[in-house]
């Protein structure tokens, strides 16, 4: 199939190194255009990675740990599947008129490799698990018990990733062709790919390492799903002094600052942060910093040094909405049959509050967006203005010359599917406007927002591999725009941001299929079908766990420790309370108890401006240099719904592995250290799902006994004010 893609340009022969030393130091300037890529073996890995993926990422994000596997833990495991198909499958050659094909056409080669991968990452979310809109259908039907059709379900999720790539094909020649747009993640799997692809005839090959690995997480992980759950948030603190509120509070890995707390299970590790064995080292000290300072500095002074926005009265670390008494807010009372913001009731039942934790995370959240702007604009903007204008001037590299001998994509493939998502998407905002609440300008104006956003955006990632979280910016502007419409808020910040957030993601695939010499109409074919067949699975799997898990997704009425309580789905859904329903100027604005965190914005603004000055005056000062603002201050971007034994243990594993090991075994950190992270993820994941089938949907559980009551920290959740009563907590 591969030859069917070729074509004979005129091409200048001069070799030219790229200019990005990276690249030049990882990627082959060589490539083998015979290479089949079409075949058997990619289509049956390449989709059976795809559902698989979409199948086990959608069904473990409503967990109270969700597992998120990766791209990266597919490259691993189809490789020797790859090669193992390649021995057993018949040579035999197949005619059908002029064409001819065969089940094995050859060694299996490392161009199906990447396509497997590719139709991986799609069924991964493009390392967000699953799709994001996903997540409007669990806060429709679990939260807010209201109603929507399966069918607006599929028609939301599958425009808001096709959107995306749309975009991505306008963008390519921009930010995909040119030297100078080198994608550092894409450069990081190049690197993987070719690891993968070298000989192994070692004692302890990569394979065998797997499976040993495989099985010890497979075995391991009923115990801290299904005997001994106290083992996914091991708190002894909280033990050790079973009275004290203020002892639970700083030793509670759940429900609080996580003070010595840690896990035994590789899912609270994983969980929201990714494997950290795969996440660099000089990235896990910037989230050391930012979480020690946010947590261990900024919260404790907040709650007990200055009892910041009447801290007292609720829970130290929560991601719930309160009233004035310190009681959970009643959302469903200020909902009308409209499906929109009943002010009558919303003056009755008062003003929304959060806890302290939550309240700062939005301010350094708000922080966190400007300081990225601000600081590329500062440390890189000239690089990247530079870039951009060799980019547009410069020769093409020898990997775009190579590309060369591969027939483009048509642009009208690209427009065509952007008109036909778009048309579709104005159906969903028409004819299903009741399910969504939307109106049809929205949708216009979100696109133009991902349209306009896409190309800085995309630039940024390139050239310093740092993504504007824009999410905000939509939020706070349908807020005002919209408000007291819950739905269409969150409708609109998916069509805005998160639809430029997947053409990123298409981007990025497209730079490793550009570095593997994949060719482009293959890429397109499999990232397109990838999508479909990921979005389906996706809304499937959600609507079955929706409409058949009782109470899933409310904590007050699920069983004592059952897994389905949609963390990740319960933020989501206060997101659409103070940005859609309540609205921003009832919560930030002079309505709302919290507008001074507005400065935060400011402060973000200015804090990479005081940066940039101290080291121009200290030049000698090199540690000035590797302050990270938006780093640091991303740091704790997933808390909530993370919590501090996530953390914890994310930090211990990562230094262990990327520092330690990475130090002293660097050998066996090559060979083994990707493996061991796709081994530990899937022997997790089987083990989870065949727990749920054979066990979980017959209501065959342990029994009560400690190791089984989870946590143990009881009080850690309690507030501290006097006269608040909380059901389990004393009153002072």
């Amino acid at each position: 199939m591969a030859a069917l893609e070729l074509h004979k340009p005129e091409i200048d022969e001069e070799e030219d190194e790229s200019p990005v030393e990276e690249v030049r130091l990882t990627v082959s300037n060589e490539d083998d255009p015979s290479l089949p890529v079409w075949t058997f073996r990619m289509w049956f890995l390449g989709l059976l990675s795809c559902v698989l993926l979409s199948f086990l990422n959608t069904f473990f994000g409503y967990r109270t740990q969700p597992l998120m596997i990766t791209m990266i833990s597919v490259q691993v495991v189809t490789l020797p599947l790859g090669k193992i198909m390649a021995r057993i499958l018949p040579e035999t050659k197949y005619r059908i008129g002029s064409w001819e094909f065969s089940f094995n056409p050859g060694p299996f080669n490392v161009k199906e490799h990447v396509l497997i991968s590719m139709f991986a990452n799609a069924g991964a979310g493009f390392g967000s698990g699953t799709a994001y809109a996903v997540g409007i259908v669990d806060i429709i039907m679990a939260f807010y018990k209201r109603k929507i059709s399966f069918l607006a379900s599929w028609i939301l999720v599958i425009t808001t990733q096709i959107l995306g790539y749309g975009w991505a094909g306008i963008m390519r020649k921009l930010v995909v062709d040119p030297a100078q747009m080198w994608w550092p993640t894409s450069v990081l799997q190049v690197s993987l790919f070719r690891a993968l692809h070298e000989k192994d005839k070692a004692r302890m090959s990569r394979g065998k390492f797997f499976v040993i690995a495989f099985v010890c997480s497979f075995a391991w992980y009923i115990f801290p799903a299904y005997l001994f759950l106290t083992l996914s948030s091991i708190s002894w603190v909280c033990w050790a002094f079973p009275k004290s509120i203020t002892a639970q509070q700083i030793g509670s890995g759940m429900s609080g600052l996580g003070l010595g707390s840690f896990a035994l299970d590789w899912s609270v590790i994983a969980s929201y942060l990714g494997s950290p064995l795969v996440t660099p080292f000089f990235a896990i000290v910037n989230v050391i910093v930012g979480y020690v300072l946010i947590m261990y500095m900024v919260i404790p002074i907040s709650y007990w040094g200055m009892n910041v926005y009447e801290a007292h009265k609720f829970p130290i670390f929560s991601s719930e909405l309160f009233d004035s008494q310190g009681q959970l807010y009643n959302i469903s009372t200020i909902v009308n049959d409209k499906f929109e913001l009943d002010e009558v009731m919303y003056q009755r039942e008062g003003r929304v509050y959060l806890s302290t934790f939550f309240a700062i995370t939005y301010g350094i959240g708000f922080a966190a967006i400007v300081s990225t702007l601000t600081h590329v604009a500062l440390f890189n903007g000239k690089g990247i203005w530079q870039q951009v204008r060799a980019s547009a001037s410069a020769k093409v590299d020898i990997h775009t010359r190579l590309m060369k001998k591969y027939k483009d994509i048509p642009s009208w493939w690209f427009y065509s599917m952007l008109a036909v998502s778009i048309a579709l998407s104005l159906v969903l905002c028409t004819v299903m406007k009741d399910e969504i609440q939307m109106p049809w300008w929205g949708l216009l104006l979100a696109s133009f927002m991902a349209l306009i956003f896409t190309v800085p955006v995309s630039i940024i990632t390139a050239t310093t591999n740092q993504t504007p979280g824009l999410n905000i910016i939509t939020e706070y502007l349908m807020g005002v725009l919209l408000p007291g419409r819950p739905i269409a808020n969150v409708v609109f910040k998916t069509y805005g941001y998160i639809s430029m957030s997947q053409a990123i993601s298409f981007l990025n695939d497209f730079k490793l299929g550009h570095y593997m010499k994949i060719p482009p109409r293959s890429m397109f074919l499999v990232q397109f079908i990838g999508t479909i067949i990921a979005g389906t699975v996706n809304i499937s799997v959600a609507w079955y766990l929706l409409t058949s898990v009782e109470n899933i997704c409310q904590k007050d009425l699920l069983p004592p420790n059952s897994p389905w309580t949609c963390p990740s789905d319960r933020v989501f859904f206060d997101a659409s309370v103070i940005w859609g329903l309540v609205g921003p100027k009832r919560i930030f604005g002079r309505l709302g108890n919290y507008p001074a965190l507005n400065w935060f914005f400011l402060g973000g603004l200015l804090g990479p401006v005081l940066v940039w000055l101290l080291q121009k005056a200290f030049p000698t000062r090199s540690w000035i240099s590797q302050i990270n603002l938006p780093v640091l201050l991303g740091a704790t971007a997933a808390m909530p719904p993370a919590t501090s034994v996530n953390f914890n243990c994310w930090i211990i594993v990562g230094v262990v592995f990327n520092y330690f090991v990475f130090k002293n075994c660097k050998k066996w950190w090559q060979r083994y250290n990707y493996v061991l992270s796709a081994a530990l993820d899937a022997g997790l994941a089987f083990m989870g799902v065949l727990l749920y089938f054979s066990l979980t949907m017959n209501g065959i559980s342990i029994g009560n006994w400690w190791g089984a009551e989870g946590e143990n920290c009881p009080l850690a959740s309690c507030p501290t004010a006097p006269g608040v009563r909380v059901e389990g907590c004393p009153v002072f």
